[in-house]
């Protein structure tokens, strides 16, 4: 086994840190220090906001009326607002990849290229059963593990990585997500490329009888609903489990978890797996319910935007949802602001771009302020 370093050089604010010690019955104490985690993330979007508006009235467009076109485009009315609830679906499944692999001090970004794989295999996996007429139930069930598989796999590496040989995970993760869409479009292109299709290489469609369907009374599909379903089910899991606690004390202090001889490298590579099993997931959703086959549109950047939902949470899995909304909204608005406004669409990216910035500027900011801190409790440096 390799000596390199392990996760010991991640930034230690990934996850909030744990709040100094206050008796149970001090509640103001506990407000007053949890609310830093709710005032400075809402300051740096301001912020953001701020330099957004800017950099609208320097092109000459008007910052109330993109703010307009925004709420009308994703949540004014109930079409909107189910368009965004359906764009949130897969950046919920990819901030999840973020998020688990941050409490135990690893920074993944390989969401995107979990997502496409594991779109990707579902698709592939399905041309023999939808050409064998295999039943609907056991098809998506098939191609739902198998997505999660790959992408928990392919995520799975970065970890291993960092553990056995202190390969930064960050940049193979990152690094792995083009070798993962090349390899799709290696694929798509080639051997399995739908032949009756010659503008847009693709795989075979699914077909109609083996999409995914609508939650009931409204047009989201089932991956929203199960998203939410894991958020809350990975909550539970690191935070009212051993496994959990395992992964929280490895990520605060690995000498620690060493000298406790906790599994640091199962830990490690298993928080990983998870990751991109979440991430797998998503690509399965578009799949079954939004393209119908895998090609180049899986590659949408929900890893990449999964990134900053995930920072915006605090990587916690329960404001995850909320948060994803948000940024739906946001993208789901996009088509409108580009009508309305004349602008590209990829002016809805330099926004989340600069929240993104702002949003890991304000990290400097945790623990500098008086008014957070509990009585007799020390500050942060």
């Amino acid at each position: 086994m390799s000596n390199a370093p392990l996760a010991t050089d991640a930034p230690r604010n990934i996850v909030s840190p744990v709040a100094a010690p206050v008796t149970g019955s001090d509640f103001a104490a506990r407000l007053r220090v949890n609310s830093e985690y709710i005032v400075i993330p809402l300051f740096a979007l301001l912020i953001a906001a701020a330099l957004f508006a800017l950099f609208l009235l320097a092109i000459g467009k008007s910052p109330v009326d993109f703010v307009a076109y925004v709420w009308r485009g994703g949540f004014g009315t109930a079409f909107s607002l189910q368009n965004s609830l359906q764009r949130s679906a897969p950046l919920i499944l990819t901030a999840l990849a973020v998020a688990v692999p941050a409490r135990i001090g690893l920074i993944m970004i390989g969401g995107e290229g979990a997502l496409v794989l594991g779109g990707f295999a579902a698709a592939a996996l399905a041309i023999p059963l939808v050409s064998g007429h295999a039943p609907v139930t056991l098809t998506l069930i098939l191609m739902a593990v198998s997505s999660m598989i790959v992408g928990g796999l392919w995520v799975g590496v970065s970890g291993l990585l960092r553990y056995a040989r202190g390969v930064n995970e960050t940049i193979s993760s990152l690094l792995l997500t083009y070798i993962g869409i090349a390899i799709m479009n290696f694929f798509v292109e080639g051997s399995l490329r739908d032949v009756s299709n010659p503008n847009k290489p693709s795989t075979m469609p699914i077909g109609e009888a083996y999409m995914v369907g609508k939650i009931p009374g409204t047009q989201v599909h089932w991956g929203f609903a199960y998203g939410v379903i894991l958020c809350v089910a990975l909550y539970v899991l690191m935070t009212r489990t051993t496994f959990g606690f395992a992964a929280r004390v490895t990520g605060g202090n690995l000498r620690a978890a060493l000298a406790q001889g906790l599994p640091v490298g199962r830990l490690i590579v298993a928080c990983s797996a998870i990751a991109g099993a979440c991430a797998g997931l998503a690509g399965f959703f578009e799949v079954t319910a939004i393209q119908g086959r895998a090609n180049a549109s899986l590659v949408a950047g929900y890893g990449f935007t999964g990134i900053l939902v995930s920072f915006l949470a605090r990587h916690n899995p329960l404001v995850i949802p909320p948060v994803a909304i948000l940024l739906g909204g946001l993208v789901a608005s996009g088509g409108l602001i580009q009508r309305r406004m004349d602008l590209p669409d990829a002016t809805v990216l330099v926004l989340q771009g600069l929240i993104f910035v702002v949003l890991l500027t304000s990290e400097t900011l945790y623990g500098r302020f008086a008014v957070f801190q509990p009585t007799g409790g020390r500050d942060r440096t």
